[in-house]
């Protein structure tokens, strides 16, 4: 029974703490939209989206006022449109309007953002997929709530190089296409190693193929909160540190458990999972950055920041999972820089640097994530960067991703707005020694010799 003290004890976490359910996620399967006329497959995208999510927000915003919980943002998720529309497309274009038909779709439910203009290339690509990823920057450009993916590689197969070097051209070419947004497009564009089917967060949300027809995940979050209870153990040993963020997370966890049991009731949709990320925002008091800070570090970025991030990440998923029924997505902690205040003050410090943001990457829950570079940074170097990532979610079996953005016209030391729930970010410098030889190699990074367990 949930008795008065942990009614007053949510309540201040919601009014002092930043403490909210950062997103619920519908994900919608699109297989028997598949057809081989265009037209029609658009239409019957279009139709199916408007139908499952129709009550989407108004559900969320009811169980909002209901409860007083903050629930910031309502997502809709589709199955990667590299599979679906093989049949009818045959051009970049025919992708193009796909595209096209998500964002008017999301804009009739009234959804923030649609994720799954998604290819999954870890060992191959098909025609259709190469076409929907020649076909990401226009997307991007013409549309205002469409995220798109792409994985290119995993555990069990490797990594797909040829993927690799066609992203570094495809990030800087989307860049180039929303130049006079400051490069936007980027923000919405993933590149994923191990993506998995269930992550209800942006930009990397997509529906899996081995999901029900329709599910609602939920993203919960809470970073201030966790700072606010790591206060009141300054200078205490590592065991009741620990004991803390365990505590703090299991009861954060529990609000969304709440929220998507209430959710998928409403709606009749089957819940999914709650993944029970620490999920930043610009806003003073909700960082990540500075509960690495609190639990003892001048900055982050100075030694020890791995470490204590590790722990971080751990303590929350061993909360977490006792106090939800299913979780899932990209659990633990997520370190985006332009969507940190405590980051942002870390770079412009000196402290961070994208050599220790790839340290970290081992440990937290995705990658190099929303990260401002150069804007003249090499289309070899971006994929050089990707490859990296993709290596350390390879050989530790986990996800992770690369999110950066070369601002066209802005270099080291400008800033760059975005605006929102993304922030504003620092140009960060990148490596300038040249990794052509490397990327221009072609064909496939095997998979780890630990892959061939069955």
């Amino acid at each position: 029974m949930i008795n008065i003290f942990e009614v007053n004890e949510t309540n201040k976490m919601i009014e002092q703490e930043n403490l909210d359910v950062r997103t619920i996620t519908m994900g919608i399967s699109l297989l028997d939209c598949i057809d081989s006329d265009l037209e029609t497959m658009n239409r019957k995208i279009y139709d199916k989206i408007t139908t499952r999510a129709r009550d989407l927000v108004s559900t969320g915003e009811k169980i909002s006022m209901e409860y007083g919980i903050p629930i910031v943002n309502k997502r809709i998720s589709v199955t990667p449109i590299g599979l679906i529309g093989g049949a009818a497309c045959k051009s970049s274009e025919d992708f193009v309007s796909i595209a096209r038909t998500l964002d008017e779709a999301a804009k009739k439910v009234g959804v923030n953002f649609i994720g799954g203009y998604t290819a999954l290339v870890s060992k191959g690509m098909t025609p259709a997929e190469e076409l929907l990823i020649r076909s990401i920057p226009q997307a991007l450009a013409v549309t205002e709530r469409v995220c798109s993916s792409v994985n290119v590689g995993s555990t069990k197969t490797g990594i797909d190089m040829d993927a690799v070097k066609l992203m570094g051209e495809i990030v800087l070419e989307t860049a180039k296409a929303t130049r006079e947004q400051d490069s936007l497009g980027c923000a919405k564009l993933v590149v994923f190693c191990n993506a998995p089917d269930d992550n209800p967060f942006m930009a990397g949300a997509f529906h899996g193929v081995t999901e029900a027809d329709c599910i609602i995940n939920v993203g919960v979050s809470g970073p201030g909160v966790v700072k606010t209870a790591l206060k009141e153990v300054r200078g205490a040993d590592f065991e009741t540190l620990c004991e803390t963020i365990k505590r703090t997370a299991f009861k954060v966890t529990r609000v969304g458990q709440l929220v998507a049991q209430e959710a998928s009731k409403r709606l009749n949709v089957p819940f999914g999972i709650v993944d029970l990320s620490l999920a930043p925002t610009p806003a003073i008091g909700d960082s990540v950055a500075e509960i690495l800070e609190e639990i003892g570090l001048e900055r982050v970025g100075a030694p020890g920041t791995t470490a204590a991030l590790a722990l971080l990440n751990d303590q929350v998923k061993k909360g977490g999972v006792m106090a939800a029924t299913a979780v899932g997505g990209l659990s633990g902690a997520f370190i985006p820089v332009s969507e940190d205040q405590g980051m942002i003050d870390a770079v412009n410090a000196g402290a961070l640097t994208i050599e220790k943001l790839e340290a970290m990457t081992c440990v937290c829950s995705v990658g190099l994530d929303m990260i401002a570079i150069p804007g003249d940074t090499k289309a070899s170097t971006i994929a050089g960067i990707i490859a990296d990532e993709a290596a350390i979610g390879m050989v530790n079996q986990k996800t992770t991703a690369v999110r950066v953005i070369p601002v066209i016209g802005k270099g080291v030391g400008e800033t760059v707005e975005f605006g929102g729930l993304l922030g504003y970010a620092p140009i960060m410098p990148v490596n300038q020694f040249s990794c052509d030889a490397f990327v221009e190699r072609g064909g496939r990074i095997p998979a780890p010799i630990h892959s061939f367990k069955n």
